[in-house]
Parts: structure tokens; C-alpha cells; sequence
């Protein structure tokens, strides 16, 4: 069954095959910082969401997405092209992208929990990448100061702060997400910066 959503200007399409959409994505999007003209990828697009939400607030930017599954690839060209979105979409593996794919940003909502567990969004879900494979495939695709955003379950944040910074992402920026104010945090948003000096700041 086909599901839509209107983000703004934009219409976000997507199915049972792909993640659903969730806050979590919609807090990353508007968390991450986004410079006119920066070149945007995404990691595990999924269907596009992320790329939709970059462009929504900042319409000049180049966008990419590398989505393993090709039904959810497929989906996030037809979102890109609905829209009337220019960008391209790499159906392949985030962890043998080249030295070519280039980035002043990356995104990423990956799944939260180990495959095989039944908690990590189905099978699909970036082919069992681990998180530590996830930052070094983000640092490789970023030029020098650029930024990597991403969004987390907040027991796993110190696993998260380590693999950023032993791969050589500084994290930089750092949000807790919670449904209501006496509630525990759901999320938590990390932003670093490749080659960046320590320094956390708390938004």
C-alpha cells in the first residue's frame, strides 16, 4: 500500500517495502546544517526522505542517495523527479563507494538496532553495515570540514561518539529528542565535522 506525505512544496511517496517514515527523519532534517549550494548524500536514502527535507530548506543544493535495496532506490528517483528535483541515486552497497562520490554533507538515519533482530527496519536495511563502517563510509565520501549528521537511539550514544571520532569525524553539535519534556529521549542527533577540533556544543 502506497503512503503519502506533503513535506512543504514537496509530496514523499513510499511503501511497505521501505522504512516508514518517522520524527526521527523529520528531526535529522531540520538539525542538519545546510549551506547554499552544498553537495548533499545521503547514506541509505531509502526512499528520499532526507534528501526531500535537505531540499525543502535549502533548494540549491546537489543531492545524492546510495540505497542497497532497489525497490526503495527506485522510490527515491521517483520522489526526486515528482518533485521536479534534480539528483541521482545510487542503488549499491555504502560501504564500496568510491573515491569519486564527494560530499559537503551526509545524512544518515541508520537502522538503530543489529540485523536479525527484528527491531532494525527489515532485512533490506543496509545490508547488516555496522555503525563504525557507517562513519568511515561517510568520512571517506566528505571533503575536509565537511559535516556528517546523523540520527541515533540515545543508549547507543557512546558507541556512537567513538566511531565517529576513530573515524576521524569530530562530533561537533549534539540534541536529545523527546516526545514531551517528562518523557526520555527517544533520539539523539549528532553532527561532526571531518578533521574538526574537540568541542561539543548542546542545542
Amino acid at each position: 500500500m502506497e503512503h503519502t506525505e506533503q513535506l512543504g512544496s514537496y509530496t514523499y511517496r513510499w511503501d511497505e517495502g521501505c522504512f516508514p517514515l518517522g520524527r526521527d527523519s523529520l528531526e535529522l532534517g531540520e538539525f542538519c546544517t545546510l549551506k547554499p549550494g552544498c553537495r548533499v548524500l545521503d547514506l541509505g536514502c531509502g526512499a528520499g526522505l532526507l534528501l526531500l527535507l535537505c531540499a525543502r530548506r535549502e533548494p540549491s543544493l546537489t543531492l545524492t542517495g546510495v540505497e542497497l535495496d532497489p525497490h526503495a532506490a527506485s522510490l527515491a528517483r521517483a520522489n526526486l523527479a515528482e518533485n521536479g528535483l534534480a539528483g541521482e541515486i545510487l542503488t549499491c552497497d555504502l560501504r564500496e563507494i568510491g573515491p569519486t562520490l564527494r560530499a559537503d554533507l551526509v545524512v544518515s538515519n541508520p537502522p538503530w538496532y543489529p540485523a536479525g533482530t527484528g527491531a532494525e527496519g527489515g532485512p533490506g536495511r543496509m545490508g547488516g553495515c555496522t555503525l563504525p563502517q557507517l562513519c568511515r563510509a561517510a568520512a571517506g565520501a566528505l571533503e575536509p570540514k565537511g559535516r556528517f549528521a546523523l540520527v541515533y537511539r540515545p543508549e547507543g550514544l557512546t558507541d556512537l561518539l567513538l566511531s565517529l571520532r576513530e573515524a576521524g569525524l569530530e562530533p561537533k553539535m549534539l540534541k536529545l529528542c523527546a516526545h514531551s519534556p517528562d518523557k526520555p529521549p527517544y533520539a539523539v542527533l549528532v553532527e561532526a565535522v571531518k578533521g574538526g577540533k574537540p568541542g561539543l556544543t548542546f542545542c
